[in-house]
């Protein structure tokens, strides 16, 4: 028996594609003969969280299309056999797929030959070479819409992922938000299923999803009645609503052992073992919404990740009485700007933007020290708003002025997880006419490990309109790393730390793993606090791609960095 099953043959007739879980990865299909730039588009597409599938050969693409039905296909011009405008009219002709975005990748200039493309069928057509973050925009944004077209049609929505044959992650939510409401007992568990990242390596792709659709059965198996859904890659939500509390670490332990106690196949006659850690936590202790308890249950699952038994209960953090108060009411909120400088030289202006907060007596408060209060006072969601306003009205300004800029925007998890954060920003952008990629938001790694989830979301949110994302104050690990594949990144920027690389050997070859890692991913490295010409050089010999710190230019009110002069 083929492992996993293998694809349908020619003779299998064709039926109407399953209704897809507008919630699951999108799927391209890549019709490329060249291999180099097959594998290359693939890689940029797993590198944002997609499912990507490559057909070399022009034989055999329904049967291909039926096996692992895309949500686009990207197709080359020139195939061997029937050339690309052949197959798409091959696709046109059956019915499940006269709808399916169909995008070609093109070298050819001749807008006569572009026509031919789009009058064969085609959607549209990209031209070749093209960047990763070009082509991660344009494909989201084909599927999105082609989702949302296909969900309008459907009616209910889906509570029922096709793909995993458990509910929708969107309906457990639902469901925990209306047991919150409703003030229910019980609780609510994170599984997280171990070394995801090394089985990924170890077993490729397809077996690894296989894996994890055994792993989902499984624990919903331990965890009847009560319902699971996949979360993302290797993760798992659980919601026991009407259980006693009492009883949650019992139930915490079943999910765990439900996991370690099955055999799960990997190819025939090889079985392995899947560890799991749970977080949990009891509704009692007042969420406001589902996304506070599932940032919850984030927090405690990265502390099971520590313990010897797997096994971590959410605890609320204590208020200190001791520690001293900041006063939001009475400071005044300042903005802040420090050029992001490219160290092979670059026209592009872009700066990190920084928060201040000046007191009654004329003394500045830097980020470090409002946020935190901010977060305590429970006022970080409008601090944040109030950050990304001011930054658009700057894009907007100098977007209208002629000359391109860049805003590099911190933005909280808390921030992030609120529904119409997301909406509103895509919104305003569309208002304003903000080009999306003049905007890239910050996301701390300490933050990005207990929230993943919540970010992955609200990043697949805002990609299709251009906007990028960079992880801040990276160090390299097990779990850090994954996170360069689970979120779709164009920036890292490393650890503070890594400033003094050149003084220290162990630095210096960490600082240049991360950097080769980075690259591998298609990602640009920028270094930080770079404060004099010594430090610089480690970063430029190291590889990295930009510098910022007092040695390029102190943090200041203006815009006005010389760019184009610029030499490091």
């Amino acid at each position: 028996m083929a492992w996993p099953p293998a694809a349908p043959t020619a003779a299998t007739p064709a039926t109407p594609p399953e209704p897809v879980d507008p919630e699951s990865p999108y799927r391209v299909l890549i019709v490329e003969d060249d291999r180099g730039q097959a594998l290359f588009a693939q890689s940029v597409l797993h590198g944002a969280g997609m499912q990507a599938d490559v057909q070399m050969q022009s034989d055999g693409l329904l049967d291909t299309m039926r096996r692992f039905r895309p949500d686009l296909v990207l197709m080359d011009l020139h195939m061997p056999g029937k050339d690309g405008m052949s197959l798409t009219m091959l696709l046109r002709q059956q019915p499940e797929y006269l709808h399916l975005p169909i995008v070609f990748l093109t070298g050819d200039p001749d807008p006569e030959r572009q026509f031919e493309v789009l009058e064969s069928g085609a959607d549209d057509f990209l031209n070749k070479p093209i960047r990763p973050r070009h082509l991660i925009a344009a494909v989201s944004n084909r599927i999105q819409r082609a989702r949302q077209r296909n969900q309008a049609l459907q009616s209910p929505r889906p509570s029922m992922n096709t793909d995993t044959g458990l509910p929708t992650r969107t309906f457990v939510l639902q469901q925990l938000a209306d047991s919150l409401q409703r003030e229910s007992r019980g609780g609510v568990f994170f599984v997280e299923v171990n070394s995801a990242l090394s089985l990924r390596e170890r077993y490729g792709y397809a077996v690894f999803e296989h894996l994890m659709s055994q792993a989902g059965r499984q624990l919903a198996a331990a965890a009847s009645p009560n319902p699971v859904a996949r979360l993302n890659d290797n993760s798992f939500l659980m919601l026991a609503d009407s259980v006693d509390e009492a009883t949650l670490a019992a139930l915490a332990q079943q999910l765990r052992d439900g996991l370690a106690g099955h055999d799960f196949q990997t190819r025939p006659n090889e079985n392995l073992k899947l560890r799991g850690s749970v977080g949990y936590t009891a509704l009692s202790l007042g969420f406001a919404d589902a996304g506070s308890a599932l940032e919850a249950i984030e927090r405690a699952v990265l502390q099971a990740r520590l313990k010897p038994d797997s096994l971590a209960e959410y605890v609320p953090a204590e208020v200190d009485d001791e520690a001293p108060r900041i006063s939001l009411e009475d400071g005044q909120f300042e903005l802040a700007y420090q050029p992001i400088v490219a160290v092979a030289g670059s026209d592009q202006a872009q700066y990190q933007v920084l928060l201040r907060m000046r007191q009654p007596d004329g003394s500045l408060l830097p980020a470090s020290q409002v946020i935190p209060a901010a977060e305590l006072a429970g006022g970080i969601a409008q601090i944040d708003h109030w950050v990304l306003e001011h930054a658009l009205f700057v894009l907007a300004e100098r977007q209208a002025a002629g000359p391109s800029l860049r805003l590099f925007v911190s933005q909280s998890p808390r921030s992030l997880a609120r529904e119409s954060h997301a909406s509103w920003l895509l919104e305003a952008l569309r208002a304003r006419g903000i080009e999306g990629t003049s905007l890239v938001i910050d996301l701390r790694l300490a933050d990005a490990l207990i929230h993943t989830v919540t970010l992955r979301q609200f990043c697949q949110q805002l990609m299709p309109a251009g906007v990028q994302f960079c992880l801040s104050q990276f160090e390299p690990g097990a779990e850090a790393d994954a996170l360069l594949t689970q979120l779709p990144l164009g920036f890292v920027r490393v650890s503070s730390k890594y400033a003094s690389a050149h003084a220290d050997p162990v630095l210096r070859d960490q600082l240049r793993g991360i950097i080769d890692n980075a690259h591998r991913q298609g990602l640009q490295v920028i270094g930080q606090q770079i404060e004099d010409p010594q430090a610089a050089a480690a970063m430029w010999m190291g590889g990295v791609d930009f510098i910022q710190g007092n040695l390029v230019q102190a943090v200041g009110s203006e815009l006005g960095f010389d760019f184009h002069n610029a030499v490091l």
